[in-house]
C-alpha cells in the first residue's frame, strides 16, 4: 500500500509534463502582430461554462489584423448574435482545429461569401461548412480584423485550439506561444464542507490565507472543523506579467500527511460537458456571493471525470479519523511552470449531523415531484449530488397561478426538465397562447413562452426557484434611432432599437422596398450597414418583429439616400 502511495505521489508531475509534451510547440504563430497579452485563459471559471480557450488583448481598441496561426482551411463561418459573434474555423493538416472568434470583418473573399450566403438563406446569423479548396490559407495570412461582437465585454481576440476529431478545446498555453508568465498563482481563501451531508444543505467553512515566505498558510496553524469527511474548495488567481485579468491555474494538487489524495488538470474540456462546472466549483457560494471556489473534490453527479488525473477511494475528500492534526499541502501551478504552495494543518473537532431530510432527491436517479397544481420530473443525470427538496407556494390574485418556490436557486440543475403548471383560473380561450411561465432566482426574473398541454402550461427550464403563470400579449417596441423621412446621404448605417419586456425577441425581418435585407443584431440593437443593396434614391424600409407569444409588430420607415 505504501509502495502505491509513492507512485501517485510521482506520477502526477509526469501527467501534466507529458500533457504539454504531446503537443506541437513550433507548429502556430501568434494570431496577432502584437505581444500575446491575456485577459483570459482556458480553464477559467465563467457563468455555466469553463472559458474554452484564451482572450488575448488587442490594446483596448478594434480592427487589428487577425492571421491564420498555421497553414490549413477556412473549414467553418458562424455569425452568431452571442457567443462567439463573428467567428472563422481554420482547419489544420496536424489534426488540429483553430478558432478566431469576436471578429469584425473577415477578409474580401470570406466577407464576400459569408454576406452571399446570408442573402440566400435570408438570415443574418449562419453557421457555414466549407470545403477544404473554398478558402485555403498559409501561416501567417491575414483572415480577419479583431473586434468586439457576440458576448464579448470589450475589444480582444478569443482564440481556441480544438482537436479536430473530438471538437474538443485544448489549452493554448500548451503549444508554445511566446508568453511571458514569471507570475505564481495567488489563493486568497480555503472553504471547507462536512461531506457527510450535502454542500447545498450546509454553509461552508471559510478561512483567509495569509503568504509566509513562499508558502500560503492559514490565520490559525490549525484549521478545526466539526467533520471527520472533509471536502477543500479554494478561491485563488493566477496573473501573468503586463495584465491585471484574472487567469485560472493549470494543476492543482493536493496532500495530506505527504499522501497524494488527488489532482486537477485543465487540458481538456469539450463543449459537451463544460457545464459540469457547476459541479466542479461550489455554486451556492457563487450565487450568494459571487466568489468562484474551485472545489478540491468530485461530487458524486460531476461526470467530468478526465479532469482528475488522481483521487483517493473518497474522491479527494480528507478521512480525519483521529483526534491529531494532519497537514495538508496543496501544490498549484500554472501553465508556464509558476508554482505556489499551500500548507497548513487541520483536526476535526466535536462531529455534527445535518438535519433530517424528510424528501430526498437522490443523485444519479430520476427524481419526480407532484403537486396538485405543479409538476415535474428530473432525469438521472439532472443532480450533481443528493438534495433534501423544499417546496412551497404564495397566492398571487395578479397573475394566473400562485408563486411556487421550487427548491433554491444556489442548487445547480444539469439537465433541462419539463416544468407544468395547472392555472388557478380560468384562462380565455384568446390567452391561452399567450400565457408566459415566470422565473426569479431573488434577484432579476425572466420569462419564457408556456406550452397549454391538457389543462397544464408547460416549459422546458434548468434551474429550481420560483415560477409563476402571467400572459403576454405586449408586442416587442421598435424605437428608429434616426429621425423619419431623413436624408442619410452622408450616414453610414441605420440602426433601430427593438425592446422586449417578458420574453425575448424570436423573430426580426427587414425588407427594402420589397425585398431582405441583412440587418446584424447587437444586443437589442439591430443595424444595416449601407452597401450594394440600397441604392442612391427614396426608400421604403419595412421592420417586423415578434415575441415568443407572437405578439408582432410592423414598421414602416422612409428615408431618402
Amino acid at each position: 500500500m505504501r509502495m502505491k502511495k509513492i507512485i501517485l505521489l510521482l506520477l502526477f508531475p509526469f501527467i501534466a509534463f507529458s500533457q504539454q509534451s504531446k503537443y506541437p510547440q513550433d507548429y502556430f504563430r501568434n494570431p496577432l502582430n502584437i505581444p500575446i497579452l491575456l485577459a483570459g485563459n482556458f480553464g477559467e471559471c465563467r457563468p455555466n461554462h469553463f472559458h474554452s480557450g484564451i482572450d488575448i488583448k488587442t490594446l483596448g481598441k478594434e480592427n487589428l489584423p487577425v492571421f491564420a496561426a498555421a497553414d490549413g482551411y477556412i473549414s467553418r463561418i458562424k455569425m452568431d448574435k452571442g457567443g462567439f459573434g463573428h467567428a472563422l474555423y481554420i482547419t489544420h493538416p496536424n489534426g488540429f482545429t483553430t478558432l478566431y472568434a469576436h471578429l469584425n470583418n473577415f477578409m474580401p473573399s470570406v466577407q464576400k461569401y459569408t454576406k452571399k450566403m446570408q442573402y440566400e438563406k435570408e438570415s443574418w446569423s449562419v453557421d457555414l461548412s466549407l470545403l477544404p479548396d473554398q478558402f485555403p490559407v498559409k501561416k501567417g495570412q491575414q483572415i480577419a480584423w479583431s473586434g468586439n461582437t457576440g458576448g464579448s465585454a470589450g475589444p480582444h481576440l478569443h482564440f481556441e485550439i480544438r482537436d479536430t476529431k473530438t471538437e474538443h478545446p485544448l489549452n493554448p498555453m500548451l503549444f508554445g506561444f511566446p508568453i511571458v508568465d514569471t507570475r505564481s498563482p495567488v489563493p486568497t481563501q480555503l472553504s471547507f464542507y462536512d461531506m457527510n451531508q450535502s454542500i447545498y444543505n450546509q454553509n461552508a467553512q471559510f478561512t483567509s490565507l495569509k503568504k509566509q515566505g513562499n508558502v500560503y498558510t492559514t490565520v490559525k496553524d490549525t484549521v478545526e472543523v466539526n467533520t471527520d469527511r472533509l471536502g477543500i474548495g479554494i478561491n485563488v488567481n493566477d496573473f501573468m506579467n503586463g495584465s491585471a485579468n484574472t487567469l485560472n491555474f493549470y494543476t492543482a494538487s493536493w496532500y495530506m500527511d505527504n499522501v497524494l489524495q488527488g489532482s486537477i488538470l485543465l487540458d481538456d474540456i469539450g463543449y459537451d460537458v463544460t457545464r459540469y462546472l457547476h459541479a466542479y466549483v461550489d455554486y451556492k457560494t457563487r450565487k450568494q456571493k459571487s466568489a468562484w471556489f474551485q472545489l478540491l473534490f468530485q461530487l458524486p453527479g460531476n461526470f467530468l471525470s478526465h479532469i482528475y488525473p488522481s483521487l483517493n477511494m473518497q474522491k479527494g475528500n480528507l478521512v480525519l479519523n483521529d483526534n491529531a492534526a494532519h497537514r495538508v499541502r496543496v501544490e498549484l501551478k500554472d501553465a508556464a511552470g509558476n508554482q505556489t504552495n499551500i500548507s497548513f494543518f487541520v483536526k476535526t473537532g466535536a462531529t455534527t449531523r445535518g438535519a433530517e431530510c424528510t424528501n430526498r432527491f437522490e443523485v444519479n436517479s430520476p427524481n419526480n415531484f407532484e403537486h396538485p397544481n405543479i409538476r415535474f420530473a428530473l432525469g438521472d443525470k439532472a443532480l450533481y449530488q443528493d438534495v433534501c427538496f423544499e417546496f412551497s407556494s404564495k397566492s398571487d390574485e395578479k397573475n394566473f397561478s400562485d408563486r411556487y418556490q421550487v427548491h433554491y436557486s444556489y442548487v445547480p440543475v444539469h439537465t433541462y426538465f419539463d416544468l407544468q403548471i395547472k392555472p388557478n383560473k380560468p384562462v380565455p380561450f384568446n390567452l391561452r397562447d399567450k400565457m408566459v411561465m415566470m422565473y426569479s432566482d431573488g434577484k432579476s426574473e425572466d420569462g419564457r413562452a408556456a406550452i397549454f398541454e391538457n389543462g397544464w402550461y408547460k416549459s422546458s427550464v434548468r434551474n429550481f426557484g420560483n415560477y409563476w403563470l402571467t400572459t403576454d400579449t405586449t408586442a416587442p417596441v421598435i424605437t428608429s434611432l434616426q429621425v423619419q423621412n431623413a436624408n442619410l446621404a452622408t450616414a453610414k448605417q441605420l440602426r433601430f432599437r427593438v425592446k422586449e419586456n417578458i420574453t425575448s425577441v424570436k423573430n426580426f425581418r427587414a425588407t427594402l422596398n420589397g425585398k431582405w435585407i441583412c440587418f446584424e443584431p447587437r444586443g437589442d440593437i439591430f443595424f444595416y450597414n449601407f452597401d450594394e443593396h440600397c441604392p442612391k434614391g427614396k426608400h421604403k424600409l419595412t421592420i417586423t418583429v415578434s415575441d415568443e407569444n407572437n405578439n408582432s409588430k410592423t414598421l414602416v420607415f422612409n428615408f431618402t439616400r
